[in-house]
């Protein structure tokens, strides 16, 4: 079995780090097609809890707060209120434990990290919904 050859001439060696790297998220990491969602946006996401030898899915419903990074190393924030205080979970995009994601509701925001909604309460940290 002889060697795969990169296709790009190297030139320096990050260059070529980077063209590892985008070898190794081309061909061996597994994407999920998710629906499209944005800051503002209230989701939720099934995620997979091993416990010992039992599996269970948990839901977590929230307002996606940012959406960072890029490739293999997207992350997506939610924010929700439980028993009054704020909670955040940030999620992979390509974890495996991850195993649905439904848009609630699309959010009309002006920003694309909506992380003054950390210091609202009440009616001031409702966000409006898209219509149409």
């Amino acid at each position: 079995m002889q060697p795969q050859i990169l296709k790009y001439k190297i030139v320096n060696i990050k260059e070529m780090k980077q063209q590892l790297v985008q070898y190794v998220e081309d061909n061996f990491v597994e994407k999920k097609d998710y629906p499209k969602f944005k800051a503002g946006d209230t989701i939720t996401v099934g995620y997979k809890i091993i416990e010992g030898s039992k599996e269970r899915i948990q839901h977590f419903q929230g307002v996606v707060l940012q959406i960072s990074g890029a490739g293999a190393t997207k992350n997506f924030t939610i924010r929700k209120i439980s028993g009054g205080i704020g909670v955040e979970r940030i999620f992979p995009f390509n974890s495996p434990r991850i195993t649905d994601i439904t848009v609630n509701k699309h959010g009309v925001v002006r920003r694309a990290r909506i992380f003054y909604l950390r210091g609202l309460t009440g009616k001031k940290a409702r966000i409006k919904e898209k219509r149409g």
